[in-house]
């Protein structure tokens, strides 16, 4: 194979590889003596098949296969002759005009990932911003959950159904005249007024009283999630079995034990172990902002152009997804794209970020055991239909590419926390609403810093990604989860289990500007995942 370097700039590389006839042919015909024993052909017993008419026979399927077989191999060599780490998959073409019996023209284009001098990691200086859990908190997230846990008692057969009644109902719903499926539902338990049911159907069961009967009709949103019920309209066969007046929820042992617990005491333990929870990941968010502050500030390399488009790619498709569920998309639009450029700044930090973590990572022994892959594997399957989860297990086994996509955030992860260990760390206790200050605080000062330009190689200087500018957005960055009861009973998921109409929709998840990319390029397309129709 002749090797040609057709371009060096950069982390750019090019080369023009020549692969003769010769090659090629001696592969086809180590193929044919490979595959001549399993051959079967009229008049000849098997194994004797002469290798000029197996070629005859499969010559074109061959020839396909080990021209294919060649290129990879010969790209293979190229990476090892020339001791090249690609940042993305090089692209590979072979010449117009290619023919059997001709020598094979390739061209290869690539991006190498640039030589990175591994920081020390024993002058790190960090501060935890800790949160003590008060028992006032704790009591506030027990009411809390009592308020969303409402107890409700029958009321008189006289009362009408007001908003925020209860109604425990039967229905069936139908178009035309025709039942459909997941429109039916018996002691289906209602509150007026909170939004469950789809536009229409709470409203028409105003007044009603105990033992009332009633058809309702409503319209099924364009974008419902069933789609042979959007944007159709539908008929409610309506029977009220009891209609319920909210009492005084007693937050008691009682209480707990309706939602599964031992004891009121039980319950205050869970719940001051989930907002410990809640406030450790801020402080994480915290601790991992600083740390990744630091290192940018000290490292200011050239990163693969390719990596950096892929990582603005990603970013700004969620962006435009966001916009376009603004009440004003078009400014919401406008704005992002008046914000281009410090997006941009946000891949290449991630960018940047990411191989530096990864070689410190590499230096310092960090890994992602097996064990750890194969739930990452199985988490993320778990996206996917039933049927198709193994089709997805067997793709990430078989793509190397899209392995590594599914291992980086774990990966970096573990960097992350081995740094935190080798960091000198100073404690001091804040308050929460401290703690989400000092977020903000650092966020707005990365919002100016990357509107900056970016320094000169002389120099190396330190580039932080803006902050977004709808801070009302950045719930997942700088709050805790919302406070949740402990799971319920299996009895008391009924009610959600017969919404003939929810409307909730899953929210999209935010760029997060401080999370570094993965260092290996994004991943081929898994399969194809099929919208799940909820009923």
């Amino acid at each position: 194979m002749q090797i040609k370097e057709t371009e060096n700039k950069g982390l750019k590389r090019a080369y023009a590889l020549t692969i003769p006839a010769s090659d090629i042919s001696a592969k086809i015909d180590a193929e044919v003596k490979k595959i001549a024993p399993q051959v079967k052909m009229p008049g000849f017993r098997p194994g004797k098949v002469p290798a000029n008419l197996i070629k005859k026979m499969h010559g074109e399927q061959l020839h396909a296969q080990t021209v294919n077989d060649v290129i990879r191999d010969s790209v293979d060599q190229l990476m090892k002759d020339k001791e090249l780490r690609p940042a993305m998959q090089p692209k590979v073409e072979l010449a117009e005009g290619y023919e059997e019996g001709k020598d094979a023209e390739l061209t290869v284009e690539l991006e190498i990932l640039p030589k990175v001098e591994v920081p020390a990691t024993d002058g790190l200086k960090l501060e935890k911003l800790v949160v003590p859990v008060s028992d006032e908190k704790v009591d506030e997230a027990v009411g809390d959950i009592a308020g969303q846990n409402k107890a409700y008692k029958d009321a008189a057969k006289s009362k009408k159904a007001a908003e925020g009644d209860q109604l425990i109902i039967d229905f069936t719903g139908r178009l035309g005249d025709e039942e459909f499926e997941g429109g039916k539902a018996e002691d289906a338990a209602l509150v007026l007024g909170s939004g469950q049911f789809i536009p229409g159907f709470e409203d028409q069961l105003m007044g009603v009283k105990t033992g009332d009967e009633k058809t309702i009709t409503v319209t099924f949103p364009d974008d419902y999630q069933a789609e042979h019920l959007a944007g159709k309209e539908a008929q409610f066969d309506v029977v009220v079995k009891q209609v319920k007046v909210e009492t005084e929820t007693k937050v008691d042992d009682e209480f707990a034990k309706s939602l599964g617990l031992d004891s009121l005491d039980k319950l205050k333990e869970l719940l001051r172990g989930q907002l410990q929870q809640q406030t450790e990941g801020l402080t994480r968010t915290q601790m991992k902002r600083a740390l990744l502050d630091q290192l940018a500030a000290g490292h200011d390399f050239e990163v693969p152009e390719g990596m950096v488009n892929a990582e603005f790619e990603q970013i700004w498709a969620q962006l435009q997804q966001e916009a376009a569920r603004e009440e004003n998309p078009e400014e919401a639009l406008k704005e992002i794209e008046s914000e281009k450029d410090d997006y941009r700044n946000i891949a290449e930090r991630r960018v940047r970020l990411g191989l530096l973590l990864s070689e410190i990572g590499q230096a310092n022994g960090v890994e992602v055991t097996q064990q750890e892959m194969s739930m990452l594997i199985q988490q993320a399957a778990q996206q996917y239909r039933p049927e198709d989860r193994e089709r997805f297990v067997q793709y990430v086994q078989s793509e190397p590419m899209a392995a590594a996509q599914l291992r980086a955030p774990l990966y970096e992860d573990k960097v992350v926390d081995f740094l935190f260990d080798q960091a000198d760390v100073t404690e001091r206790e804040v308050t929460q609403e401290e703690l989400e200050a000092a977020i903000e605080a650092d966020e707005e000062a990365e919002a100016q810093a990357a509107k900056k330009p970016a320094a000169k190689k002389k120099a190396p200087a330190k580039k932080k990604a803006p902050a977004k500018k709808a801070d009302d957005k950045k719930a997942d960055e700088k709050k805790p989860a919302a406070k949740k009861a402990p799971a319920k009973k299996a009895d008391d998921k009924k009610a959600d289990e017969k919404k003939p109409a929810a409307k909730k929709k899953a929210p999209a998840k935010k760029a997060d500007e401080k999370k570094p990319a993965a260092k290996k390029p994004a991943a081929k397309k898994a399969p194809a995942k099929k919208a799940a129709t909820k009923k």
